[in-house]
C-alpha cells in the first residue's frame, strides 16, 4: 500500500507484561493477525502498521490497570475508538498495545433538563441519537463516519452541522480522563460556564490520545428542531456556488448545513448511491428552526443562488428523504475513492477564513483540472473548510510524488491565506511538518506539555509532533 510511516524505535512485550494482561482481560487481551491488522490499518493512504496486541476495555478501572502495567514495563498505548481517522491519528507506529475503547458504549445519563448527557467514549453518534430521539433532544456533531465519542473528542471532529452548533470543542462540556500515570481526573463540571482554573477539557480535545485516554465524555445537546427542510442545487460554475455560501452567511441566515460538491464529486456520488443528480458543482443544504423562520430562510437563500448561477431545488423533507440525502454525502469519500478500480484513497482538508474561500477553492480546482490523478472537492463551506480526495494507485510511485506536491501546493496556499493545514482532521502522522509551518514556536510549547504530562511518552508517541 502507498504512504510511508516512520515506526521509530518498537521494542517487544516482555512476557511479565503478557502475563499479566491475559489474566487481567483473559480474552479481552488478543495478539491474532486479524485483529491486529484491523487496529493498524488507516482509512486512508498511510501503511498498515500493527501494534503488539490489543486490549479490549471495559471500565476506567480497567484502563487505570493497563496504564499501569504498560507504564511499569515502558510499553506505549494507543488509544483506539472506531478506527475512521484520516491523518493516522490511530496509528500504532511504535507498537505496543492498542487499546480498544468501543465496548466501553453506555450512555450514563441524560440531563435532559439540562440539555446534556453523559457517554462512555466507545458510544457512537449514531446511536448516541437513537437513543436521545424520544426525548426531542440530539446530538449535533456530525463528521460523517459512524464514529465513536471518544474519538471525535480526541480528534476534535467537526463535520457537516459545524457552521450552526460549532465542533467538539464547543460540544464537549467536561472530560473523565486517565493520565499516563494512572491517575483519573475530572476535567470540569456540568456547568455551562467556568472560570475555575485552567480549561484542561480544551486541552485534551483534539490531543488525539497523546496527553491522557478518555473514559466518559459529558456533552452539549440541542432540541430537535421543529421544522428541518434539505435541498439540493446545482450551480453553473463552482464559483457561483461558493459564492452563494458566503452571501448566505452574510446576511446572516443560520444554515444548519451546506455542503460542496464539484462536478466529478457529483459524478461519483451517482455511480457511487445509485442517483441521478446533476453531474454539475452543487450545494447540499439543510435548514432548521420553526416554519416560518426556515421558510424565510429558504427564500433568501434561493434568491442568491439564483443570482450566482444556481438552478432549482431539490427539496427533501421528509425524514427517509433526508437520510438518503445525507448518506449520499456521507459516502462521498468511497464514491470518489472507487471511480477507479483497485485505487486507495488519500483524503486531505485545509481550512480559510471565509473571505478567501472562494479564491482558495478556484486556484485549488486549477490544481486538480492539471492533474493526472482523479480528484474531487467537497467540504463544509459553510465554515471555510473543504476537501480534496486523490484516488490513487497504491503500485503507481509517482502517482504518491503528485499528490504530495499538489497536496504541499494546498497546504502552502490555505496557511498564505491565515488559514490552517487541517480543519478536522488532525495532525496523526500525515500533517507534523505543515503544523511546525503554521505555529512555529508554538509546537515546541505543545511539546513542553507533553513533556510534561507524559515524561515517559507513553501515550500515542509518535503523533501530532516529533519528541
Amino acid at each position: 500500500m502507498a504512504g510511508t510511516v516512520q515506526s521509530g524505535e518498537r521494542k517487544p512485550l516482555p512476557a511479565s507484561l503478557v502475563g499479566a494482561l491475559e489474566e487481567r482481560f483473559a480474552e479481552r487481551f488478543q495478539r491474532g493477525e486479524a485483529v491486529l491488522g484491523q487496529h493498524g490499518a488507516s482509512e486512508t493512504h498511510f501503511a498498515t502498521v500493527l501494534p503488539d496486541a490489543v486490549v479490549f476495555a471495559h471500565s476506567t478501572d480497567e484502563v487505570v490497570a493497563l496504564v499501569k502495567l504498560c507504564a511499569a514495563a515502558d510499553i506505549p498505548i494507543v488509544p483506539f475508538g472506531a478506527g475512521t481517522s484520516i491523518e493516522g491519528n490511530a496509528a500504532p507506529i511504535r507498537g505496543g498495545i492498542s487499546l480498544d475503547m468501543s465496548q466501553m458504549d453506555r450512555v450514563l445519563a441524560v440531563h435532559a433538563e439540562d440539555f446534556d448527557c453523559v457517554v462512555q467514549p466507545g458510544v457512537r453518534r449514531e446511536e448516541l441519537n437513537i437513543h436521545l430521539r424520544d426525548q426531542g433532544l440530539f446530538f449535533p456533531i456530525d463528521p460523517g463516519a459512524n464514529a465513536t465519542i471518544g474519538g471525535m473528542a480526541s480528534t476534535r471532529a467537526s463535520g457537516t452541522n459545524a457552521v450552526r452548533y460549532g465542533t467538539m470543542k464547543d460540544a464537549v462540556l467536561s472530560l473523565e480522563v486517565v493520565t499516563p500515570q494512572g491517575d483519573v481526573i475530572r476535567t470540569a463540571r456540568r456547568a455551562r460556564k467556568s472560570a475555575a482554573g485552567y480549561d484542561l477539557t480544551r486541552l485534551y480535545v483534539g490531543s488525539e490520545g497523546t496527553l491522557g485516554i478518555i473514559t466518559e465524555v459529558t456533552l452539549r445537546l440541542h432540541p430537535v428542531p421543529d421544522t428541518i427542510s434539505a435541498a439540493v442545487c446545482s450551480f453553473e460554475t463552482l464559483g457561483g456556488a461558493v459564492d452563494t455560501v458566503v452571501q448566505s452567511i452574510q446576511c446572516a441566515v443560520p444554515l444548519a448545513r451546506v455542503e460542496i460538491l464539484d462536478a466529478k464529486q457529483m459524478t461519483a456520488v451517482n455511480r457511487w448511491s445509485k442517483l441521478d443528480y446533476p453531474e454539475a458543482p452543487t450545494l447540499f443544504f439543510e435548514f432548521h428552526g420553526s416554519a416560518s423562520h426556515v421558510a424565510e430562510q429558504v427564500e433568501t437563500v434561493k434568491m442568491l443562488a439564483e443570482a450566482n448561477g444556481g438552478g432549482s431545488f431539490g427539496w427533501s423533507n421528509l425524514p427517509e428523504e433526508r437520510t438518503k440525502l445525507w448518506r449520499a454525502r456521507h459516502e462521498a469519500y468511497y464514491a470518489a475513492v472507487n471511480m477507479r478500480a483497485g485505487a486507495i484513497g488519500w483524503a486531505t482538508d485545509v481550512c480559510v477564513p471565509m473571505s478567501r474561500l472562494a479564491e482558495c477553492i478556484a486556484e485549488t480546482h486549477a490544481d486538480l483540472e492539471g492533474a493526472s490523478v482523479p480528484a474531487t472537492i467537497l467540504g463544509h463551506v459553510g465554515d471555510g473548510n473543504f476537501h480534496v480526495i486523490f484516488s490513487i494507485d497504491p503500485d503507481a510511485p509517482a502517482e504518491l510524488e503528485e499528490v504530495e506536491a499538489i497536496n504541499a501546493k494546498l497546504v502552502e496556499r490555505a496557511l498564505a491565506m491565515d488559514g490552517t493545514c487541517t480543519g478536522e482532521h488532525g495532525i496523526g502522522i500525515g500533517k507534523q511538518d505543515w503544523l511546525v509551518a503554521e505555529l512555529g514556536g508554538a509546537v515546541e510549547q505543545m511539546r513542553v506539555i507533553k513533556r510534561a504530562m507524559d515524561p515517559q511518552n507513553l501515550l500515542n508517541p509518535g503523533k501530532i509532533f516529533a519528541l
